[in-house]
């Protein structure tokens, strides 16, 4: 598997080693060890599924306490993925790094602890995995506004899908300081 440093740091871009033949392909999604080593540590203690139409934009989401590190890919279709840097003493706190991740390119993105992350439905429909670390704490979740002025990040849907709590998400410069990570 090819491991990729992100410009920021702790965020990894993993393209694994595809085996093809006639028959189809196959490709380890997770392999403790050879993760471990790549610089992924996990445990892994949750998987989720989330299954979106065209459109659909989900997140900027975190959760502090709680945190969670996340291991995500795509099933079927194409996402835009963004992670958000939330770390206060980060060189690159308050900056995002995008980048597509579809069924047909089998590439997987690792967010640390210290990010909120989301994605846009590129295609039709979207099957999006994600390895957690942490449990789901909805006590515990924020939700950055995904068109925060501020982060700039270029969407690429012209007409997004939102749920009610993404469309409340708030400006990072007004998340209490606790909210974020050292």
């Amino acid at each position: 598997m090819n491991v990729i440093p992100c410009e920021l740091e702790g965020v990894l871009l993993i393209e694994p080693r595809v085996y093809g033949d006639a028959r189809g392909y196959f490709l380890e999604t997770w392999n403790e060890r050879r993760y471990r080593e790549a610089g992924i540590p996990g445990p892994f203690v949750q998987d989720n599924l989330s299954f979106s139409r065209r459109g659909a934009v989900r997140g900027l989401h975190f959760q502090n306490p709680s945190a969670q590190a996340k291991l995500v890919y795509v099933l079927e279709g194409e996402v835009f993925d963004v992670a958000v840097d939330l770390r206060r003493r980060s060189p690159t706190f308050g900056r995002w790094f995008g980048v597509r991740l579809s069924a047909e390119n089998k590439r997987q993105l690792y967010i640390p602890v210290g990010f909120a992350h989301g994605f846009a439905v590129l295609s039709e429909t979207a099957l999006f995995a994600y390895k957690c670390t942490e449990f789901y704490a909805p006590e515990h979740e924020v939700t950055l506004l995904w068109n925060d002025p501020d982060l700039g990040i270029p969407w690429p849907v012209d007409q997004p899908v939102l749920s009610d709590k993404d469309q409340r998400g708030r400006r990072l410069r007004d998340l209490p300081p606790e909210k974020l990570f050292p």
